[in-house]
């Protein structure tokens, strides 16, 4: 498999497909067509069934039931990359028997991955790992997670003798932006359960995610030119400092972790006449994601009364948690973990902080958990992904497919 395994990551990577979520049209990007016409071809060349890729970029196939009276289930990866750090000519190197010190990406530009802030690295000495050029993400987040997919199907195909119910292959586009799910067609799908290969580190297996409201703050401000601007000038950037002081500091992604939730500040811009903020809300209880809402909007209310109407806010829900769709079918779970362990690899179950298609995909009726892809460092150029847990991941989809006929 490691060879399977290596050879795609490495192709699909270098195709760019960074989602944009400016966009009002599905896909977001056109070029994310570019990957999935490369995988809806290698689909049908693998031997998969009911191969189709549609208008919105969603692309689906089935590997028929060896066996009988299994639940169909399903495998889910996204073909987008994050728009927050450049996915354009992608130039992967692979290192080979990590020695454990601080990794150099790019001496010209002085992009180095240091163990100080990569403590993970310890974990990988003596591994064989990719890495950027310093110059762009990497791409396994979440072209690792279709690698996987793709080459466990083709070994599935064959190898007959390994017994599996209906197999549904799902991928999906823009996921990154929060949209990936939102014109999947469950129905067609047609598994009952399903797992997004969308995660980090090996053994990483998560059910829970958050809750997530993006907030768009508008400021109105009053241009006048400086030399003439007392009384008379209302500095809309001004405000949106006053604005950022109205949230602890201790609730925010940088001073969080596990379950506690955050105001994240995610983009500013303007000038003195006018500008937005868009804040990340999150939280994975849902009584506490409410009043976080309630809090941000009543925070905005004051200030909007002290600068006379100037600062408005529009709130929308992006995703829920997932967890009470799955833990009525908790049995998905333990399949998993049995499975890994059965593939000597050590279950880690933390909440996500964040979410994936997984968090929508749950609430429309397909309840779906989350697997590791072999990765760390997503959504920047210090990304970076070990072979051997790319391997595993890949080796998981068949025990599922497995152990699902066997239970």
């Amino acid at each position: 498999m490691k060879e399977k395994v290596l050879e795609r990551l490495l192709r699909y990577v270098k195709i760019d497909t960074t989602s944009d979520s400016s966009s009002t049209t599905c896909p977001s990007t056109e070029k994310q067509f570019d990957l999935a016409r490369v995988l809806e071809a290698e689909l049908k060349e693998i031997g998969l069934q009911d191969v189709s890729l549609d208008e919105h970029c969603y692309l689906m196939a089935t590997l028929p039931a060896n066996t009988e009276g299994v639940d169909p289930i399903g495998f889910i990866a996204h073909m987008d990359t994050n728009e927050d750090v450049s996915g354009t000519n992608v130039n992967p190197r692979i290192i080979e028997n990590y020695d454990g010190k601080d990794i150099v990406l790019n001496e010209e530009l002085g992009i180095v991955t240091t163990v100080e802030d990569t403590p993970e690295l310890k974990r990988f000495v003596g591994e064989e790992i990719i890495v950027t050029d310093g110059t762009t993400l990497l791409g396994g987040d979440d072209k690792a997670g279709i690698a996987a997919i793709m080459t466990a199907m083709e070994y599935l195909v064959n190898h007959p003798e390994i017994k599996h119910g209906e197999i549904k292959v799902g991928f999906t586009p823009d996921e990154e932006i929060g949209t990936g799910a939102d014109k999947f067609d469950v129905e067609k799908f047609g598994a009952k359960y399903a797992y997004t290969l969308d995660g980090g580190a090996e053994g990483e297996l998560n059910f829970e995610t958050f809750s997530a409201a993006l907030a768009t703050v508008s400021i109105k401000g009053k241009n006048v030119h400086p030399g003439s601007a007392k009384n008379k000038m209302v500095n809309a950037l001004y405000i949106a400092g006053k604005v950022m002081e109205l949230f602890p500091e201790d609730e925010r992604p940088e001073t969080t972790e596990g379950y506690e939730g955050f105001y994240h500040l995610n983009e500013l811009s303007g000038n003195v006449d006018g500008a937005k903020m868009i804040y990340l809300i999150r939280d994975h209880d849902k009584a506490k994601f409410e009043a976080r809402k309630e809090f941000f909007a009543a925070k905005i209310a004051e200030i909007t009364e002290k600068y006379d109407g100037r600062v408005s806010v529009e709130i929308h829900d992006q995703y829920y948690n997932m967890r009470d769709e799955i833990e009525p079918v908790m049995h998905i779970v333990d399949i998993a973990t049995e499975a890994m362990k059965e593939l000597d690899v050590e279950p880690v179950v933390i909440p996500i902080r964040g979410g994936t298609d997984g968090s929508k995909l749950s609430k429309m009726g397909l309840p779906c958990p989350n697997l590791f892809g072999g990765g760390i460092n997503f959504h920047s150029k210090n990304e970076l992904l070990v072979v051997s847990s790319m391997v595993k991941a890949s080796q998981l989809v068949v025990k599922i497919a497995e152990k699902f006929a066997t239970r």
